[in-house]
C-alpha cells in the first residue's frame, strides 16, 4: 500500500511586431522569449500533464533556474519529479515550495505525499498535523488514512477513508486502498465489499479486481465474481485465486484453478506453468 508517450512539442509561431508604426514615438521592444512569456501559452500545464515525465523535469529545471522565485514553477518541478518516480528529489523540491512565503496548505499536503513515497512517515505526519482541520480535501484525508494505517489505528483509518471517498467523484482508488487496509487486518468480508465497490466505479482498475479475488479466496470462495474482464485478466485472476487456494491448504482446488488459468490465457502463461510444475513436483516427491 505504502503506491504518454514522449510528446514532441513544436512551438512554431511568428510574432509580428510592427516596427513601422510608432504612434507614440516609443521604441518597439524586443519580444520576450523567456518562460514568463511562454507561460502565456499554457506550456507549463502541457509539460506537467502531457509531456514525458523526464522531459517535464528538464523543462522545469531550466525554468526554475531562470526564475528561481516563481512558486508555480517550483511546484511544477516538484510534481514532475514525482511523476518521474524520483520521490527523494520530489520531497526536496516540495520542501523548498513550502518554505516559500506564498505557499499554501495544498503545498504541505503535496509535500506529505512525497514524504510518504520516500518512506518518511514521521515527517509526513508532521506536515499533515500542520494543516488546519478546516482544510478538508480528498488528498489530505486519503493521506491521513494512510498514516493512520501505518499506526494500525483502524478506527481513524476507516473514518479518514470514508471522508476521502465522499470528497471525490472518482473514489475507486481510495476504496481500493481502504479495502487493502481491511485485507491486511484480516477483515476479508469488509475488504471484498470495498474492492467490489472500487471495480464498480472503475471497471478498468485491475488492481482492485485482483484484490477482490484475494479477499474472496481468503474466505474460501474459489469462483470469480461477476464483473467485466478481458480473457487475459480472467486468466490472471484465476491464477491469483489458485495461489490463494494453495496458500489456504486447498491444494487440489488450487491446482485446478491454475490449470484453468493456463488454458484460459490467450498466450503462454509462463508464471502459472512454473507454479503448476512446482506443485506437481512437490506432490510427487511427497
Amino acid at each position: 500500500m505504502r503506491n504518454i508517450s514522449m510528446i514532441t512539442l513544436a512551438l512554431a509561431g511568428t510574432l509580428a511586431l510592427s516596427a513601422c508604426q510608432k504612434p507614440f514615438g516609443g521604441d518597439v521592444r524586443r519580444a520576450d522569449t523567456s518562460v514568463n512569456a511562454i507561460d502565456g501559452t499554457g506550456l507549463s500545464d502541457i509539460m506537467l500533464n502531457a509531456a514525458d515525465p523526464n522531459e517535464s523535469v528538464s523543462y522545469f529545471l531550466r525554468a526554475t533556474n531562470e526564475n528561481p522565485d516563481r512558486l508555480d514553477l517550483q511546484r511544477g518541478l516538484a510534481k514532475s519529479l514525482l511523476r518521474a518516480n524520483q520521490p527523494d528529489a520530489a520531497a526536496a523540491a516540495w520542501e523548498k515550495v513550502v518554505a516559500h512565503k506564498d505557499a499554501g496548505m495544498d503545498d504541505r499536503v503535496d509535500y506529505a505525499d512525497a514524504l510518504i513515497r520516500t518512506g518518511d512517515w514521521k515527517a509526513a505526519e508532521a506536515q499533515l498535523d500542520s494543516v488546519p482541520p478546516t482544510h478538508e480535501t480528498y488528498k489530505r484525508y486519503r493521506l491521513e488514512a494512510m498514516v493512520a494505517d501505518s499506526h494500525q489505528d483502524w478506527r481513524k483509518a476507516d473514518s479518514f477513508y470514508q471522508t476521502a471517498a465522499g470528497l471525490t467523484t472518482r473514489p475507486a482508488g481510495v476504496l481500493n486502498n481502504w479495502g487493502y487496509s481491511k485485507l491486511t487486518r484480516g477483515e476479508y468480508a469488509g475488504a471484498e465489499k470495498l474492492f467490489a465497490q472500487a471495480v464498480t466505479y472503475d471497471p478498468g482498475l485491475f488492481t482492485a479486481k485482483n484484490n477482490l479475488v484475494l479477499a474472496r479466496g481468503a474466505q474460501g470462495k474459489y469462483d470469480l465474481p461477476v464483473m467485466d474482464m478481458t480473457q487475459t485478466e480472467r486468466a490472471q485472476l484465476l491464477y491469483t485465486l489458485g495461489l490463494a487456494a494453495v496458500k489456504a491448504g486447498d491444494v487440489s482446488i488450487g491446482k485446478g484453478l491454475i490449470r484453468e488459468a493456463i488454458d484460459t490465457h490467450p498466450q503462454h502463461f509462463e508464471a502459472a506453468v512454473r507454479s503448476l510444475r512446482a506443485l506437481e513436483t512437490n506432490v510427487s516427491n511427497g
